[in-house]
C-alpha cells in the first residue's frame, strides 16, 4: 500500500519536535535522577508535591524522560504510531511539569512552552513524518 505523503519545507517541524523531544526526556531523566537522590536543589512546599513527595515526582520525571527519549527516536525513524504516542507523551509531560511548578518554577515554565511548540509541530505537521521513512 503505497502513500502519497507529499513532503514540504513543514517537515523539519518533525525533525524539530523528535530532536527536541529528546533533549526533553534526557533533561527529565536528569531533573528526576537529580530529585530522587539529591532533592536539596528544589523548592519544598511540606512534605509532598500533589499526592507524592519530591522523591515520588523523581521517579516519574526519570521513567516519562525515558519514554520521551525513546519515542522521539522513533518518530525520527518515521513509526506511524509514534506521532500519537509522542502527543500523548508530550502532553502528560506538560501535565505533570504544572505539578511540578511548586519545586522548580522557571525550569517548569520552561519545559511548558516547550511542549506546547511540539503539540504545535505534531499536531499541525505531523502528517509529513510518514514521509522520514521514506
Amino acid at each position: 500500500m503505497a502513500h502519497n505523503t507529499r513532503v514540504t519545507g513543514w517537515i523539519g517541524w518533525i525533525w524539530f519536535a523528535g530532536v527536541v523531544m529528546i533533549v526533553d526526556g534526557f533533561f527529565n531523566a536528569i531533573s528526576g535522577l537529580y530529585a530522587i537522590f539529591n532533592n536539596d536543589l528544589y523548592v519544598q512546599i511540606r512534605d509532598k508535591l500533589l499526592v507524592l513527595n519530591l522523591t515520588g515526582w523523581g521517579w516519574v520525571h526519570l521513567i516519562l524522560g525515558i519514554l520521551l527519549v525513546v519515542v522521539g527516536i522513533t518518530l525520527l525513524m518515521g513509526q506511524s504510531w509514534a506521532r500519537v504516542a509522542a502527543i500523548v507523551l508530550v502532553a502528560v509531560n506538560a501535565i505533570t511539569q504544572m505539578a511540578w511548578l511548586a519545586a522548580n518554577p522557571w525550569w517548569s515554565i520552561v519545559v511548558i512552552a516547550v511542549d506546547v511548540v511540539i503539540l504545535y509541530a505534531l499536531i499541525v505537521h505531523g502528517r509529513e513524518a510518514a514521509a522520514l521513512r521514506d
